[in-house]
């Protein structure tokens, strides 16, 4: 009513009543009156504010990347902020100007302008995987950027919800990786075989290098008893060599005897052993001296007649008349 109006802000909202040019009244929520005709109340926003983004951008790798994030900010000196922006408010309270949408493209487009320098020098493989170094990197140079510090405002905090490839290579990606899945899941699958294989191997062996000791003891018992049959053969051996030299020395010995026997009557005709053994008394003897004798003459005999009576009558004579030794 009559250009008089009441103005009343919250704690987390900064007011500045301006009159005729000239700062009447600033702070944080503040109540009163002022004259409308000849005022102007400036209200900026002290509270933290959330600036949702998506940015496209390319990796050094030349690959299309959709960042989505969001931007938490708040201003710490409003009087500063002021002078760079209209944030006027009309006697309803309304801003007479679109000086937050404003502050938040100026801070947007800072953050994409550090956003989009990291993802041209970083690979797409290396950009997905590391989206905690991307915040720091961005919110650390964010914090330092001459845009954000003359419009008096703080970067209170910055979040990647996303950072997405185009959708051909993610599914080229999601390929990748699920072959990869694949080889390490046949790779267990081929090392649990090869366990099972090696675990076969050593049972395996374990039982040949028991038959081999198996073997080994039965090759040295076989050893042992054939030894102890070597022994009593070599036993046995010289047993008969003994035998072999004890009859050997017992014919030398009956020949060596024979020899002393036979020595002196090497040299006398036979007819006189003859008639020395027979004595002169033996028939027979007789008998066989006379056919030797014819036949050694018998080249002088013309024919000789000897009938199956005589040869009987001389061979019964024989009989009967043994040789007798005086």
């Amino acid at each position: 009513m009559f250009g008089i109006h009441f103005k009343k802000v919250p704690p987390t909202a900064y007011v500045l009543h301006y009159r005729n040019g000239n700062i009447v009244r600033e702070g944080a929520g503040l109540s009163f009156w002022y004259f409308a005709p000849t005022s102007t109340v400036v209200e900026v926003n002290l509270a933290s504010t959330d600036v949702p983004f998506v940015f496209h951008e390319v990796t050094a790798d030349f690959q299309e990347v959709t960042v989505q994030g969001q931007l938490t900010y708040r201003v710490i000196d409003p009087r500063k902020l002021c002078t760079l922006l209209d944030f006027s408010v009309d006697v309803r309270g309304q801003p007479v100007s679109d000086a937050v949408e404003t502050l938040q493209m100026r801070l947007i487009n800072t953050t994409q302008i550090i956003t989009r320098s990291i993802t041209q020098r970083t690979r797409l493989p290396d950009l997905l995987g590391a989206s905690d170094r991307l915040v720091s990197e961005v919110l650390q140079r964010l914090n330092k950027a001459e845009q954000v510090l003359m419009l008096g405002v703080e970067i209170v905090g910055l979040s990647i919800l996303a950072v997405r490839p185009a959708p051909e290579i993610a599914r080229a990606l999601e390929a990748e990786v699920r072959e990869a899945l694949h080889r390490r899941s046949d790779e267990a699958t081929y090392a649990r075989r090869n366990a099972a294989v090696e675990q076969e191997r050593l049972i395996k062996e374990s039982e040949l290098n028991t038959e081999i000791a198996v073997e080994e003891k039965r090759r040295q018992i076989r050893e042992t008893r054939m030894g102890a049959d070597i022994a009593v053969e070599e036993q046995r051996a010289r047993l008969i060599d003994l035998q072999v030299e004890n009859d050997r020395r017992n014919a030398d010995s009956r020949a060596y005897a024979l020899k002393a026997t036979l020595e002196p009557l090497r040299d006398i005709d036979w007819r006189t052993l003859i008639a020395v053994h027979g004595d002169g008394q033996s028939s027979g003897l007789a008998i066989s001296l006379a056919f030797q004798q014819l036949a050694e003459n018998a080249q002088k005999i013309g024919q000789l007649n000897l009938t199956p009576d005589l040869l009987q009558s001389l061979l019964t004579t024989a009989e009967k008349q043994p040789c007798t030794k005086k």
